[in-house]
């Protein structure tokens, strides 16, 4: 099983940036796609970004297109949510998910994913 633990989350004003990091341990980094998720108070928790397991393949919730970029680094078994222009209603906590091994397409679904880490709070506000 893939062990996933998310750092970078803090608190922010509007317009500021964060880089969320998410790495993991246990199984091969590169063998399945991977993908970040939030959660904000009584919210359901969302699909924000995905990544294949080659990395050349990205997909984005319309929200935050244009202002996050999701990358991975497998040589580090790391990825990555660069966060830019930060917005108070992107306030939520922050999950890195992975798939099952061998499935190395992007998916938004949370039932796709086998592995979660923990999160890590980001608050943006004035």
């Amino acid at each position: 099983q893939v062990h996933l633990e998310e750092s970078g989350g803090g608190l922010v004003q509007p317009g500021d940036s964060l880089r969320l990091s998410c790495k993991a341990s246990g199984r091969s980094f590169d063998s399945y796609a991977l993908g970040w998720f939030r959660q904000a108070p009584g919210k359901e928790r969302e699909f924000v970004a995905g990544i294949s397991w080659s990395g050349d393949n990205t997909l984005y919730v319309d929200s935050v297109k244009g202002r996050f970029t999701i990358s991975r680094d497998n040589a580090k078994n790391t990825m990555y949510l660069q966060m830019n222009n930060l917005r108070p209603e992107d306030t939520a906590v922050y999950y890195c998910a992975a798939r099952d091994v061998g499935r190395i397409l992007i998916s938004e679904d949370t039932n796709d994913f086998r592995s979660w880490g923990q999160g890590t709070q980001v608050t943006v506000s004035s």
